[in-house]
């Protein structure tokens, strides 16, 4: 199995910064796409940003030109820039992957338990 597990939530103000990592472990054979998604209280999961393995990355109106999402694939970990945070990003952020566990297997969507971003003064 994959397993991704999320951490760097916290409490911020508003117009700070924050940095939020994802590291994969477990059987991983292959990765085709890599994001970001967030809950807004009351609304559904939504994309944040996703990136793929050639580095082509994708933003959500919302938070473009303010977040950045990039990789450290020796660390086997991706991460989330915020900055310029608002209110309106509190929301509990998932790391998401598509992945094939093994030679053969079929790609499946892996979830993070999700980390809470809190922006208040």
């Amino acid at each position: 199995q994959v397993r991704l597990v999320e951490s760097g939530g916290g409490l911020v103000q508003p117009g700070g910064s924050l940095r939020l990592s994802c590291v994969a472990s477990g059987s991983i054979f292959s990765v085709s796409t890599m994001g970001w998604y967030r809950q807004i209280p009351g609304q559904q999961r939504e994309l944040v940003a996703t990136i793929t393995t050639a580095d082509t990355t994708n933003y959500s109106d919302s938070v473009k030109g303010r977040f950045i999402i990039f990789r450290d694939n020796a660390k086997n970990t991706m991460y989330l820039q915020m900055n310029s945070l608002t209110p309106e990003d509190t929301a509990v952020y998932y790391c998401n992957t598509a992945a094939a566990s093994r030679v053969g297997a079929a790609v499946r969507t892996y979830w993070g338990p999700g980390t809470q971003v809190t922006v208040s003064s």
